[in-house]
């Protein structure tokens, strides 16, 4: 067998492969961006906001348990194996919301999305992480989520498109069923990469020893992984909104389903495309300035959609809010990864992975609750609060590490490319500098 490897460069056969694997597993969620909700209303005549919302509730209760346990069976069965599993959770879930009679097979379905969603998209980022080593994780996220949620936006135009010019069903979900079987036989290529890990173990400094990180550790007492947790719950919280309310709030207004796909589609677009850009920052800059930034862009952004009537304007708000969560996405994980111990990464990534996606849940059961009996107005209005709130913790908590804020020359080189970083950011991206000058 060829000798591991440490490096983007390196591995980028396998890298690239994973890459596309994984915007397949973005694909399967994408699906049910734009439509979901419409096919709850019209062929399964649901009224009540939290009813309809309940397909996000479960999604995101599964996945969240199934990224927690994802970090400890990754260790246990191998990156590779548990990545098949996944998929064969995902086989069933177009063939159920194509052929579903009753809402309970779309609740169904969701409960195999969920787990397919945790445990294919968890070893997607593990294995990734595993492959490029310590100094290009933020890349590597970045390229990860970039190709995740640029198919969440693709196949949510796609199936917007295709629910208006052919119904609701059966169409948009044949595309579900090429994705899925795409994602299982591309996983069955895919080699496993403990032997990366275990060179990485042999080649980092002696780090100081101390007690394991515990689940609460992770959930809240460290003071950067908990900042960076609560911050991943409260973002899929907002994104649970959006995903759940949106296209009804857009349907009010009078808008067809093309350009509630086409909303629906430049959200993620943004966010996939924008991480591209904010992947290679993050190992660049101190990670709780993007995360600062990020989560009060998003805050910003869906308390201006209260006073938002008009296409152009949610196609703009839409492109701000992707924006936003770009600036996040990547950074959670590369900053999850960094601060967790090596031997902790996977376990302290599923903790991570737990918390975050469980903001599904909660995001659409309080939102469902609060739009049932106050409005969308008020859900929006109260989970825009909530981003902006979450925001200031990461402002009051987080910390940046000593290399970046004791050792000038250190701190001015950027890992990803051996560039300065000033010319690195002058010629990446002009809102870097505003971001640097923070401090």
């Amino acid at each position: 067998m060829k000798t591991p490897q440490l490096g983007l460069r390196e591995n980028w056969r396998q890298f690239s492969l994973l890459v596309l694997i994984n915007a397949f597993v973005g694909g399967m969620v994408g699906l049910e961006r734009s439509i979901l909700p419409r096919l709850a209303e019209q062929e399964f005549h649901l009224v009540a906001r939290s009813a309809i919302l309940s397909f996000i509730v479960v999604f995101g209760l599964t996945k969240a348990v199934a990224n927690y346990y994802a970090g400890a069976w990754a260790n246990k069965v191998g990156r590779k194996n548990l990545l098949v599993i996944g998929w064969l959770f995902g086989l069933p879930v177009p063939l159920l919301l194509l052929w579903a009679p009753t809402w309970g097979w779309v609740i169904a379905a969701n409960v195999l999305l969920g787990l397919n969603q945790g445990l294919a998209w968890s070893s997607t980022v593990v294995m990734k992480i595993d492959l490029v080593g310590p100094k290009q994780r933020g890349l590597a996220m970045g390229l990860n989520e970039s190709a995740g949620y640029l198919a969440v936006a693709a196949t949510a135009f796609a199936s917007g498109w295709l629910a208006t010019e052919y119904g609701l069903r059966p169409y948009p979900f044949y595309l579900g069923i090429v994705l899925a079987v795409a994602g299982l036989l591309g996983s069955l290529l895919v080699r496993d990469t403990r032997h990366h890990v275990a060179l990485e173990a042999a080649q980092a400094p002696a780090a100081p020893t101390g007690p394991p990180l515990s689940f609460w550790d992770v959930t809240w007492r460290h003071p950067n992984l908990g900042s960076v947790t609560q911050a991943g719950l409260v973002n899929n919280l907002n994104d649970g909104m959006v995903w759940g309310l949106l296209p009804l709030l857009l349907a009010s207004k009078g808008f067809t389903l093309t350009q509630i796909g086409t909303v629906a589609a430049v959200y993620p677009a943004v966010w996939g495309l924008g991480q591209l850009v904010t992947g290679p920052l993050a190992d660049c800059l101190c990670k709780k300035d993007l995360l600062f930034w990020g989560m009060l862009l998003q805050g910003a952004v869906l308390l201006a959609i209260l006073f938002t009537d008009t296409y152009p304007v949610f196609l703009l708000l839409a492109a701000l809010l992707g924006a936003g969560t770009a600036l996040v996405y990547p950074t959670f994980l590369a900053a999850v990864a960094e601060y967790a111990p090596l031997a902790q990464r996977a376990h302290s990534v599923g903790i991570f992975r737990f918390w975050r996606d469980a903001g599904y849940a909660i995001g659409a059961l309080l939102t469902g609750l609060l739009a049932d009996a106050f409005g969308l107005g008020t859900a929006l209005a109260a989970i825009g609060g909530l981003t902006v709130l979450s925001a200031l913790v990461i402002k009051r908590r987080m910390y940046c590490l000593p290399d970046l804020t004791t050792n000038p020359n250190k701190a001015m080189t950027c890992p990803s490319t051996g560039t300065n970083r000033q010319q690195y950011f002058a010629r990446l991206w002009p809102l870097a500098s505003i971001v640097r000058l923070t401090y």
